[in-house]
């Protein structure tokens, strides 16, 4: 983004002068009437609407309480005057300065009233605008729906900050002095990215006594700056981009720069969600011609900065209603059956896969290492560390079995999500990167994909056809949830608490019942533990009338088709029709958004117990699969991950319920749930012994020393040479395959670049 973090600054007249100026006698009777107006709403106005009187507070209270800022609601301005609302809304430039003079006289006055005669300094106050509501029908909300004819008018957007340059400093006002007449002025800078004028000749020496230094004229551009009787403030420059939800089908997301200064700079990091109130402003930038002085950049002086509290569900309101119709929704019977069906009802069948994302969707426990309080010691690790709540899934197997659909489906109804494929995202995409500015050479952050989708889903497609390197730096996000950074002198850390769902297929492109698990699985031991729940999805032909009723029906219909929810376990069927769909999706992203807000479950200790002796089990069972299969380790590792992945799937199920305790009830279905998806994928393949008895073992081993003589210690060969050669010998290839695979576990070979490339090792 050109001139995103540039130090030039380019004059652009906004009509205004310094932030705060004190209004002389003979000024405009329209500004100090307008001067007295804000003074009388400051002093005058209650914020809040509570009934108890004795609860509100005043504008003026706060002003005095905080005494460099004040936060002021335009709702509450146009309450009180309609003028004052249209002045701020249509000549902001203009009029906010008046109104922090009007915030400066106040404190003024209240700091000698209070100190009883003894000397004040007052800093100059920031008034910092927002709204509760929207401005204006015309007002934008959209970055792509900024036009020209907002230029110079509050507008009001929302977004996410990709991008954060170092804070740097802004001149207010600068103390010029004569090289020749040692005479100073004083000059005031343009708000934003204005600058100011530098006079070229001094004025002063017209009023020396003739024969004084300077009094013959102090030549050409005589003038230096002196940054000690000079004012500056904070100033930082953002890059606000659309969230991808509000993002069109096939656009490019919009992005707009932004100018902070004071209280708003430094406050935002990459990744945060915010609303911006600011002043729609351009100037003149670098790649412009000399001549084209109307061609001007757009960018936003901002005014306030409100971030998404916490959570990023709780900026969703909910009515008193609602939240009846939710409580009395969680009390029904058979509710996670009826919570499974909503799940891609357009999907036939996969009943486990449905049970997996709306655990994905509700999440588990966040346990956040901060100070422990009396009242929240479930809730903290008291060593300090964290542990994540969020999910993550992995669907592996055939093509054509909905995997891409059960992905656009989280997206829709996930309250923050993001879709990529794995082939067209890299790891600084994903992650974070450092960017270098064409202009200036300086660094700055820009967040990726797992970044902007902070408290959301990042939805994977192709993850198998991601470059190694590139999913290596997605290790630390999906398990740690935070991404580090240190490049070109920055070192840093950002927030990525999100869910991963990730689809991906064999190396063969389709599952082979003829392989082992370490054949159809070709994916790192170090990312299969990152994922809680990993499916083998097959392309079964049992059902394939059914299927094909399903998919002709929604060609046919449009939508309005015949819920066959056997599939997701809750054996209802019924006419739903579009609009009936819609509604039950709608309904299901609000239940989801109000249960993760408000609902944060532990396990009691009955259910404790259990999964100790679950994890016992299931470490025992991969360690049988092991020794059958003849290989140090399973595809899928067995570890404490995995003990963490079915506490936090039982704690999804009882927030499902709103239940503060998940039972045994609840380890029990996600036993259930991890048995059939991560277990079934470990026992998955043919073992040792299904490949043959003594003879196959002798082939096996006489095959191992021919592969060594054919590739010498310390040499490197590709996997498709070798297997050529084997098979021209009179070798099978898939045994050749096992083979390669039994000497990697050995540590016999090394099998490099996604198995391309054999290296002899020994």
């Amino acid at each position: 983004m050109s001139g995103f973090d540039g130090g030039r600054v380019y004059y652009s007249y906004q009509g205004q002068e310094a932030p705060r100026e004190p209004l002389e006698e003979g000024t405009g009777l329209a500004d100090k009437e307008l001067v007295d107006h804000f003074k009388k709403f400051i002093q005058t106005y209650q914020i809040g609407t509570t009934r108890d009187v004795s609860e509100r507070r005043l504008y003026a209270d706060d002003l005095y309480e905080r005494r460099t800022h004040l936060h002021v609601d335009l709702k509450d301005v146009r309450a009180a005057s309609h003028r004052l609302a249209d002045e701020l809304e249509e000549r902001p430039t203009e009029v906010l300065p008046l109104f922090e003079e009007a915030a400066y006289q106040v404190l003024q006055d209240m700091v000698a009233a209070d100190e009883e005669g003894k000397p004040v300094e007052v800093q100059d106050v920031q008034v910092l605008l927002y709204s509760s509501i929207p401005l204006a029908q015309s007002q934008a909300m959209s970055i792509r729906d900024l036009e020209s004819s907002r230029v110079s008018k509050l507008v009001l957007l929302t977004g996410i900050i990709t991008a954060a340059s170092k804070p740097r400093h802004k001149a207010t006002y600068l103390t010029l002095q004569c090289k020749t007449c040692r005479g100073t002025k004083r000059v005031t800078c343009k708000p934003g990215l204005g600058g100011a004028y530098m006079p070229t000749y001094c004025d002063m020496a017209d009023r020396r006594a003739p024969g004084a230094a300077g009094s013959e004229g102090c030549g050409q551009n005589p003038f230096v700056v002196l940054p000690e009787g000079s004012s500056f403030v904070d100033q930082q420059t953002l890059k606000l981009q659309e969230k991808p939800e509000d993002v069109p089908t096939g656009e490019l997301p919009r992005t707009v720069m932004l100018v902070a200064d004071r209280q708003c700079c430094n406050i935002v990091t990459p990744g945060t969600r915010v609303t911006i109130t600011g002043i729609y402003s351009t100037y003149k930038g670098k790649a412009m011609d000399k001549g084209a002085t109307s061609l001007q950049q757009p960018y936003i002086r901002v005014v306030s900065i409100m971030q998404e509290a916490g959570d990023a569900h709780s900026r969703f309101k909910f009515t008193k209603e609602e939240i009846q119709a939710f409580e009395q929704f969680a009390k029904q019977d058979g509710l996670h059956d009826e919570i499974f069906a909503r799940i891609a009802p357009n999907i036939y069948g996969s009943p486990d896969i449905k049970r997996a994302i709306a655990c994905l969707l509700f999440g588990g426990s966040r346990k956040v290492g901060t100070a422990v309080s009396a009242g929240h010691r479930g809730w903290s690790l008291p060593d300090g560390t964290n542990r994540r709540g969020d999910i993550n899934v992995l669907l592996l197997g055939d093509p054509s079995t909905a995997k891409s659909q059960f992905l656009k489906f989280v997206s829709r109804v996930a309250p923050i999500a993001v879709y990529t494929s794995g082939k067209g995202s890299s790891a600084a995409g994903l992650t974070a990167t450092v960017v270098q500015d064409a202009n200036t050479r300086e660094f700055y952050l820009e967040g990726g994909a797992m970044v902007l989708a902070d408290n959301g889903v990042v939805c994977i497609d192709e993850f198998d056809k991601m470059r190694p390197e590139d999913r290596v730096a997605i290790h630390e996000a999906m398990e740690q949830q935070t991404i580090s950074i240190a490049k070109a002198g920055i070192t840093t850390m950002l927030k990525s608490r999100t869910s991963v769902l990730a689809a991906a297929n064999p190396p063969s492109g389709r599952y082979d019942d003829l392989k082992t698990a370490q054949e159809n699985i070709d994916l790192q031991s170090t990312i299969l533990s990152r994922f809680d729940l990993i499916f083998i999805v097959k392309d079964v032909r049992e059902h394939d009338i059914a299927i094909a009723r399903q998919v002709l029906d929604n060609h046919r219909l449009g939508g309005a088709i015949k819920a066959r929810r056997q599939g997701a376990g809750s054996g209802a069927a019924g006419d739903v029709g579009v609009g009936q769909e819609a509604q039950d999706v709608e309904f299901l992203k609000r239940y989801i958004h109000y249960c993760r807000s408000q609902c944060s479950p532990r396990v009691n200790e009955d259910a404790a117990k259990r999964l100790a002796a679950f994890y016992v089990e299931i470490r025992n069972e991969a360690r049988a699969q092991a020794n059958a299969t003849d290989s140090d380790s399973p595809p899928v590792p067995i570890t404490v991950r995995q003990l963490e992945a079915v506490v936090r799937i039982a704690e999804s199920l009882a927030k499902m319920s709103l239940q503060p305790v998940a039972t045994l009830e609840h380890v029990n279905m996600a036993i259930e749930l991890f048995t059939k998806s991560t277990m079934d994928a470990v026992k998955s393949g043919l073992t040792q012994t299904e490949l043959g008895g003594e003879q196959q073992l002798g082939h096996v081993r006489r095959l191992e020393e021919r592969v060594k003589r054919r590739l010498h210690i310390g040499a490197y060969m590709t996997t498709r040479r070798l297997l050529d050669e084997m098979v021209a010998l009179g070798e099978p290839e898939s045994l050749v395959l096992r083979v390669l695979l039994t000497m990697a576990a050995a540590g016999d070979v090394n099998l490099t670049r996604e198995r391309t490339m054999v290296h002899r090792v020994r």
